[in-house]
């Protein structure tokens, strides 16, 4: 009987309120789905999602909504009534996106506070947007034999030319972080003279990043005719995985638009071992045996005498 009291104690105090229980914490599944998380004005929300990540907020919104991340949690007070808004969390990392859409209103007498939220990924990830769930068997066999490569969902090639183009564009303080990105080393007097041959411009490598096994490369682009001239990435000879070009267009040479930049994203290697061979001069001389070329070297002389 004795062991029964403890129990029944305090089952009655929680009963009477006078024992406080944990804070329950709402979950909610990430599958590609815009997360609502509403707030109440003058409350704070805690919204834990385990990862380092980016948060991208409306200007709109900025001077009535405090964000603060820490250690895997972000913190989210509105000042002021909020209408319907949308937060962008981006994985650090992977650079994959979460959307959360928020709404702060009043608060109401009696209003209960509200519950943290914890974000989660969901059990089987759709392979695209609005597809089916795969199976655990096909997830282990697209699962990539390497396991220390991380799976992302934005392209390499994606995240490698957003970063470089942050780098040449942007100011330095607004950089984004990629954690694996790093710089390498550009060839000096790396000849581009194959790469656009159609067209009238002068190529200079400017930057090169290199992200697991692909690199991306910053070329400037110089418009030396008197005309307009439209990029087309078909005209690039090389092997490129992507090609993005910062401007569509050239203006005529020694206006402001006459310059632009191209990315290209190669694997395996640089850009050097991805342009095309430059073509010499043919002297059909130098292909012919050289007894053949010596006689006729000899005819050619014995045809002059006569």
């Amino acid at each position: 009987m004795k062991r029964l009291v403890l129990p029944a104690l305090a089952g009655f105090l929680l009963s009477m309120g006078l024992v406080s229980t944990s804070q329950a914490v709402e979950i909610l599944r990430w599958e590609r789905l815009p997360l609502a998380v509403p707030l109440v004005v003058g409350q704070e929300r805690v919204i834990f999602i385990d990862r380092n990540v980016r948060i991208g907020v409306p200007e709109s919104i900025g001077s009535h909504l405090r964000v603060q991340s820490a250690g895997g949690a972000i913190y989210l007070r509105a000042s002021e009534p909020i209408p319907p808004s949308r937060l962008e969390l981006q994985d650090a990392e992977s650079g994959a996106l979460i959307l959360i859409d928020i709404a702060a209103e009043p608060a109401k007498a009696g209003q209960p506070a509200l519950e943290p939220v914890r974000i989660v990924e969901a059990e089987a990830p759709a392979k695209r947007y609005g597809g089916s769930a795969a199976s655990g068997a096909d997830q282990q066999a697209e699962a990539p034999a390497d396991k220390s490569v991380p799976r992302r969902e934005t392209p390499v090639s994606v995240v490698l030319t957003r970063h470089a183009a942050q780098n040449l564009y942007a100011p330095l303080r607004t950089v984004e972080p990629v954690a694996g990105i790093g710089r390498v080393n550009l060839r000096r007097g790396l000849a581009l003279s194959t790469l656009l041959p159609t067209l009238p411009v002068r190529a200079q490598a400017l930057a090169a990043w290199r992200l697991e096994d692909q690199w991306v490369t910053a070329v400037r682009l110089t418009n030396t005719s008197a005309r307009w001239l439209n990029l087309d990435p078909r005209a690039l000879q090389g092997d490129f995985v992507a090609a993005t070009f910062q401007h569509a267009s050239l203006g005529p040479a020694g206006q402001s638009a006459d310059t632009t930049v191209v990315y290209l994203v190669t694997r395996g290697h640089g850009l050097a071992e991805s342009l095309l061979p430059k073509v010499a001069p043919i002297d059909a001389a130098v292909s012919l045996p050289p007894a053949a070329a010596a006689g006729q070297a000899e005819g050619g002389g014995a045809r002059d005498e006569e």
